[in-house]
């Protein structure tokens, strides 16, 4: 009886570690990230930003999500999204949205959070790839609230299958 008991045991303890594992291997991770210009004293201060899923998925759609504070309301802005192969040199694929699809507009001071979501072609090569997010305002002055930098990985699977 004492090998059966402990065999069971051991059975559920790896079963356990095995879902722990799996459940926090679900969740996405806080990316690094870094301001465009280290000198600049921008007006939104980002906190974090989280990527679902981490890695990204070819032919899946995926989330990031900006944790920002700003002292001041936003009425209205222009977020330019500009994508790159990291370490390759050329022009990165550029997309502009309206600040308003990726949060509540307008802006109240404090905390916010602009959530943005894309779809990756299942053409896409996995690789790692900088994101540079700038949010502008939308004024004659054309004023940038704060630029940053973070990487994203797009994992080597498929959502497509192979014919």
């Amino acid at each position: 009886m004492a090998v059966h008991s402990t065999s069971t045991l051991y059975l559920v303890l790896c079963l356990s570690s095995t879902v722990l594992l799996l459940i926090s291997s679900s969740h996405a991770q806080a990316q690094s990230f870094k301001y465009c210009d280290k000198n600049a004293d921008y007006a939104v201060k980002v906190s974090g930003v989280e990527i679902l899923p981490d890695p990204a998925v070819r032919g899946v759609p995926f989330t990031f999500k900006i944790a920002a504070y700003t002292g001041e309301p936003i009425s209205s802005g222009d977020l330019l999204y500009e994508i790159s192969y990291a370490g390759i040199e050329g022009e990165p694929d550029t997309f502009l949205h309206d600040l308003c699809e990726e949060a509540p507009c307008p802006v109240p001071a404090g905390h916010f959070t602009l959530v943005h979501t894309e779809f990756l072609p299942s053409f896409t090569p996995p690789g790692t790839y900088n994101m540079n997010v700038k949010l502008n305002f939308k004024d004659q002055k054309d004023k940038q609230l704060t630029c940053i930098i973070f990487p994203f990985k797009i994992g080597p699977k498929s959502s497509v299958s192979a014919m």
